[in-house]
């Protein structure tokens, strides 16, 4: 069976990600990992900001897994074979992680599209993942027909 990585952050682009894989994981005859990370990195404080620390306890990862169990809804109503995966850290790591050991033939994600500033100073996983991937990568924008 073919297998879809679908990384996913709740996100507008995330959710036109989610569509574009109900559509089109049937005809591909895929099963589908959904993965998301929670970055603790953009979670931190700068040193220099005197504020408790982020903590990810059980009931955090609790309810992260509650969302993702949520935004994995249409997949599962579709029919598909799900599997969901929770990580810590950085979301480009995790997918590329994920579609490694599954041995993935395609990666979806949506674009936030923060773009300009924003963009340079967090990143994109997307753009990331288009030149860091083994495997195609499909990037759905927020807001478009899936």
């Amino acid at each position: 069976m073919r297998t879809i990585v679908l990384g996913t952050d709740g996100s507008p682009g995330a959710h036109a990600a989610v569509e574009w894989v109900v559509r089109n994981a049937g005809l591909l005859g895929a099963e589908v990992a959904v993965v998301h990370s929670i970055d603790t990195a953009l979670t931190m404080p700068p040193p220099t900001v005197p504020v408790a620390p982020f903590v990810l306890d059980d009931s955090v990862r609790t309810a992260v897994r509650e969302q993702l169990h949520d935004w994995c809804a249409p997949l599962r109503d579709a029919g598909l074979v799900v599997h969901e995966e929770l990580f810590e850290g950085s979301p480009v790591e995790a997918i590329t992680r994920v579609a490694r050991e599954r041995g993935a033939d395609l990666i979806v994600v949506g674009r936030r599209g923060h773009g300009g500033f924003a963009e340079l100073v967090l990143g994109s996983v997307a753009h990331t993942l288009s030149h860091r991937a083994d495997v195609a990568v499909v990037i759905v924008p927020a807001g478009r027909p899936a």
